[in-house]
């Protein structure tokens, strides 16, 4: 239960019943009534502004509203105080009994608590990682796959229908490099001394197991065959070891996609797919030939001084219009991207997210307008860039991988510092930020460290659960009835925290901002250690009496109650949420 739509239409519902009539005689607009938790929460549990939105429409003193608004609430039986502030806001404070129950609704739902409907089955593809298949994940494709996996699982938390993709660069130029650069390993698994690799091919280690399984497959075949032959048998080895090395990559970060589309596909029968969408955006009347000025700086690779045919993409929101055919009749690079949106359309999603590097930023524009004139303006395109990530140890700039030769990978990684500590500090930021990575810091044992401060408020549960079944014996268990004996001002405010969950998972997805979630955690594991560390100094607030089993009983279900929205926003992040900490 959202207690704040709960007493959003509690409260239109009194604004209703006192018959208020709008100056101009039209009717009031009670969608703007919004309910939040105050600012300082000595105000109260939940603050309206309903008086000072529709005060000036009916011709009353906002305060003077308010108060009848306060003393239509006070009316509610799980009101127990209401009162008017500053310029018209009216604060509620609402009763333990209140809270108990949302408490017991907590233990019914477990880890589905907060699970919503916001989506309501809306159809949303999130597209991430997408690194072209040319050697090893890097900690730049980290950030990217984890803020894309947590955003999907998020979504489909809050009740959309959600579909991860990778889209496979395995057409162009750099799969010919990559080829090249098989090839060359190929002939070093021969025998032959290659000596420095030349300037433009890959270089790292990793493409050493490809050329001698090439070797061990083929022999000396490839080097008496076609040239283009030989190519085009060490490509396709070498995309496939790739992605089955970046799958396994992805694999020890925790992040699976359901969907893998290969950029081949498009260009298969003579570009078929490519040429049916171009055709669909010159039927609906947004593709032209033409010329484009030169644009200022730099000149684009896909600008041409000739006739080309081109996407009118400024008429649906873009800065320039978009070459999709070369003078030449070969195709750009983003006709291909316009045959994937338009597969992506027909496969039915209402929504497409990109995930993409801060670096993309330039594509922004073009796929938003692409999304406009494919879908007539019926699907939604959101892009979320994700800023670079600087590494660290002990304060002291991380070092490039001797492996890749260019750049830290993944794996190096998730196997130093462990797979919690990756995802979590990778989305304990707006993905719009830049990102200090430190080693040291992501692995130490303090409060100081996010990710150990959010596990370690788990195992504590754990440990309350294992310390009540040391004192009392068998299987004590929380006991939902019982839940009317907290009354303790730290065991209340622990519950509204955990109340705030399903408002915050509903307005995280909207936003499309999974950082919401962690920020979330770190402040229900700081309430928890909070309520704990009271418990250390006052006998009284420990959550295990050894004389009172029955109040034992009920704190032993606010322990649960947070070990279960614990459980489900970590399982939204795909961190794991311990028993115990070693």
């Amino acid at each position: 239960m959202n207690i704040f739509a709960l007493f959003r239409d509690r409260i239109a519902d009194a604004v209703r019943t006192m018959d208020l009539a709008a100056a101009d005689g039209g009717e009031l607009d009670l969608s703007r009534i919004q309910v939040e938790p105050p600012r300082d929460p000595d105000h109260g549990d939940l603050a309206t502004n309903a008086a000072m939105v529709l005060a000036k429409k009916i011709g009353q003193n906002p305060r003077d509203l308010a108060q009848r608004i306060a003393d239509a609430m006070a009316g509610d039986t799980d009101v127990s105080a209401a009162e008017v502030a500053g310029p018209g806001f009216v604060n509620l404070r609402l009763s333990d009994r209140f809270w108990t129950a949302r408490l017991a609704e907590i233990l019914d739902a477990g880890t589905d608590y907060g699970r919503g409907a916001a989506g309501q089955g809306t159809r949303v593809n999130v597209e991430y990682v997408s690194a072209n298949p040319t050697g090893p994940m890097h900690v730049g494709h980290c950030r990217g796959a984890v803020v894309g996996d947590t955003l999907a699982n998020l979504l489909a938390f809050a009740g959309h229908e959600v579909t991860k993709e990778y889209y496979i660069n395995d057409a162009g130029a750099q799969i010919d490099v990559l080829g090249r650069s098989v090839m060359l390993r190929y002939r070093e698994a021969l025998g032959e001394d290659i000596g420095e690799i030349p300037e433009g091919l890959y270089p790292g280690d990793y493409l050493k197991p490809v050329g001698a399984a090439l070797a061990a497959d083929h022999g000396e075949a490839l080097t008496k065959m076609a040239e283009a032959d030989a190519l085009a048998i060490a490509r396709d080895a070498a995309i496939e070891a790739m992605m089955a090395m970046i799958r396994a990559d992805l694999a020890a970060l925790n992040v699976h996609h359901d969907v893998f589309f290969s950029e081949r596909t498009l260009h298969a029968d003579g570009a078929r797919k490519i040429r049916a969408a171009i055709n669909e955006l010159t039927m609906k009347g947004h593709v032209y030939k033409g010329t484009l000025p030169p644009p200022k700086g730099q000149l684009p690779e896909d600008w041409e001084d000739r006739e080309q045919t081109l996407f009118k993409s400024t008429e649906v929101g873009d800065d320039i219009d978009r070459p999709l055919v070369k003078s030449d009749g070969s195709y750009t690079y983003f006709a291909a991207d316009v045959a994937y949106f338009v597969d992506k359309y027909e496969r039915g999603f209402d929504e497409m997210i990109f995930v993409l590097g801060a670096d993309h930023g330039g594509y922004v524009k073009r796929m938003e307008a692409l999304a406009r004139a494919v879908s007539d303006g019926k699907a939604t395109l959101t892009v979320l860039l994700t800023q670079l990530v600087k590494l660290f140890k002990a304060g002291e700039p991380v070092k490039m991988s001797k492996r890749s030769g260019q750049f830290v990978t993944l794996r190096e990684v998730v196997d130093e510092v462990g797979r919690d500590a990756v995802r979590f500090m990778m989305i304990y930021r707006k993905s719009s930020e830049p990102l200090d990575f430190d080693f040291a810091k992501v692995t130490e044992q303090s409060k100081d460290n996010p990710v150990f401060y959010v596990q370690y408020a788990s195992a504590r549960c754990h440990s309350v659960f294992r310390q009540a079944r040391e004192r009392f014996g068998g299987e004590m268990t929380a006991d939902a009835s019982l839940l009317h004996l907290l009354d303790d001002p730290g065991e209340i405010a622990l519950i509204r925290k955990l109340t705030e969950y399903p408002r915050l998972i509903e307005a995280a997805a909207g936003a499309r901002e999974p950082h919401r979630v962690a920020f979330y955690l770190h402040d229900l594991a700081s309430a928890l250690h909070a309520h704990w560390n009271r418990g250390t100094g006052e006998d009284a607030l420990r959550f295990v009496k050894v004389n009172d089993p029955q109040l034992t009983q009920a704190r032993l279900g606010l322990v649960q109650g947070v070990l279960f929205v614990l459980q489900s926003g970590l399982a939204i992040l795909g961190v794991d949420a311990p028993a115990e900490m070693r």
